[in-house]
């Protein structure tokens, strides 16, 4: 409460509610405790011991990717982790891996969803500090969170936050929520002398723990709320197996140097007494798209996601074995010759060796066939292969772009599919969170022809690219690929279809949302 922005929200709460500044005090506090972490470092030992067990129990194994660069930056910086989140499990083998390699585990932002009885004491035991999910209409708690964030980072402490807000149920990384990043920016403007670097984290499971909770909420069920029996009732699945995790720490993204590059000269500025220039509010929403562009550019590919990408672009979601094999070994070599990042990873093995795993997982079941099996799914275990392959779809949406162009056009020319791709590439890039700028992506389109080309999926007949005969196994090939982005491409042509038939300014946002859908 000494603090200056909170002795303002204090006097502004008093004056407002016109209540005792006594009153408004004791609030204050009130809503520090309700934050704060208490970190111990006999809890975080005993967790480590409990995780240790709970690991091996439930997982075959965590593979980390990156972290030598991780442990570098970290001897100069104070680094502040925004990984993707896709479960509860992502902060507790976030620290788990950071404790187990000799890093400081990081304060984590947890929902205060999770400040429940017995489990969240042992939660702020073990780093993490709670939030409410709006802070409107409340400047006195904003204040009080603030002056907490800022002291843990002028401290020198590691902080972890998941920038997409809450889990994603879909697969996909989210659209970013900058309001910690806001504050983050907000606390460098007032005291810069420790230097702070965001770490992208990508992570990725072969089975998904809230599997079951997600298909359930995309039916249409209600979210149910977090509760300690809930938790117990969670001890069951300890019996399960859930393959690998993939733990792949990105490029940082230093806020000093960002800032120099945005906004050159800030540091001489007045920033204002609440530290909230203008300028920041662009500069921190660039941020956020940088962030989780850096976590997208980390991701991991896995058995699981590769079969999902393959046998989701089938239909009737069933393919023959043989086949099934070589469309998995395409996306691997396709990875290798051109792979999405220097972070990109693929697993160890081959197509056969990948459905075998998938099988023993349960994701997919096989139906035995004289002429060759059959690997099929049922519909729960689709819905769950579309999670997985949307963790990693934007790693081939580029050629499966290229792939669609030719579905329905014999030959093309050179020339036109640059143009074409080029236009098609910004909706691409705000969707899928695609890490190439516009000006390079015409090199990239370029590689990526001639790798075709070279692979035989299309053949260069002059200014001509031609694709294969529709009889051929490459063409087939062609065909699976391009049903990666085809549904985002279809998307897009409703929507301008339909917005050029109403014409400019004839049509509310909620007629087209429910134009696009009816269509």
């Amino acid at each position: 409460p000494r603090k200056p922005m909170v002795l303002k929200a204090i006097q502004e709460e008093v004056d407002e509610k016109g209540i005792s500044k006594a009153k408004a005090q004791k609030l204050a506090l009130k809503y520090a405790d309700e934050i704060a972490s208490n970190i111990s470092y006999t809890n975080v030992r005993f967790l480590d011991l409990v995780l240790t067990w709970v690991w091996n129990k439930i997982y075959n194994g965590v593979n980390l990717h990156n972290i030598e660069h991780l442990k570098e930056i970290s001897k100069d910086n104070e680094i502040i982790y925004v990984p993707c989140h896709r479960s509860h499990m992502d902060y507790l083998l976030l620290s788990y891996a950071l404790y187990n390699h000799g890093l400081t585990p990081p304060h984590v932002a947890a929902g205060i969803n999770l400040n429940l009885p017995v489990v969240g004491s042992l939660l702020r035991r073990g780093g993490a500090f709670f939030m409410r999910r709006s802070f409107k209409d409340n400047p006195l708690y904003s204040a009080v969170f603030d002056e907490y964030l800022h002291a843990i980072f002028t401290s020198g402490y590691s902080t972890e936050y998941f920038i997409e807000g809450g889990r994603s149920r879909t697969g996909r990384t989210l659209k970013p929520r900058a309001g910690m990043l806001a504050m983050t920016v907000r606390s460098f403007l007032r005291d810069s002398h420790k230097p702070i670097v965001f770490m992208p984290v990508y992570i990725g499971y072969e089975k998904v723990f809230e599997g079951g909770t997600y298909q359930g909420e995309l039916r249409g069920k209600t979210k149910k709320k977090e509760s300690l029996l809930g938790v117990f009732k969670t001890l069951k699945d300890l019996k399960k197996n859930f393959g690998r995790v993939y733990l792949t720490f990105g490029d940082a993204i230093d806020l000093n140097q960002y800032l120099d590059d945005k906004r050159p000269g800030w540091k001489a500025e007045d920033h204002g007494a609440d530290y909230r220039p203008a300028w920041t509010t662009d500069v921190v929403n660039d941020l956020a798209i940088d962030v989780v562009t850096g976590i997208n550019k980390a991701a991991a590919l896995n058995p699981i996601n590769m079969l999902a990408l393959a046998i989701l672009a089938a239909p009737k979601q069933a393919m023959d074995e043989a086949v099934l094999a070589q469309t998995l070994n395409l996306y691997r070599d396709l990875a290798k010759d051109m792979p999405y990042s220097h972070l990109t990873t693929l697993p160890e093995g081959n197509g056969s060796d990948w459905i075998k795993y998938a099988e023993d997982m349960h994701v997919v079941e096989r139906l035995n066939h004289p002429l060759g099996d059959i690997i099929r799914m049922d519909e729960a275990q689709a819905v769950m292969l579309t999670y997985y392959r949307n963790n990693v779809i934007h790693l081939f949406a580029i050629p499966s772009m290229l792939a669609c162009l030719f579905i329905n056009n014999v030959k093309m020319k050179r020339d036109d599919v640059v143009r074409f791709a080029k236009t098609i590439y910004p909706y691409l890039k705000a969707e899928l969170f695609l890490h190439w700028q516009e000006d390079e992506i015409s090199g990239v389109i370029d590689q990526w022809l001639d790798l075709c080309v070279s692979k035989g999926y299309l053949t260069q007949d002059g200014d001509d690219l031609v694709r294969p005969s529709v009889s051929s196994n490459n063409y087939i090939m062609l065909s699976v690929l391009s049903q990666q982005v085809i549904q985002i491409l279809e998307r897009y042509y409703i929507a301008i279809a339909l917005l050029q038939r109403a014409g400019t300014g004839s049509v509310s946002k909620d007629d087209m949302v429910k134009n696009c859908s009816l269509m």
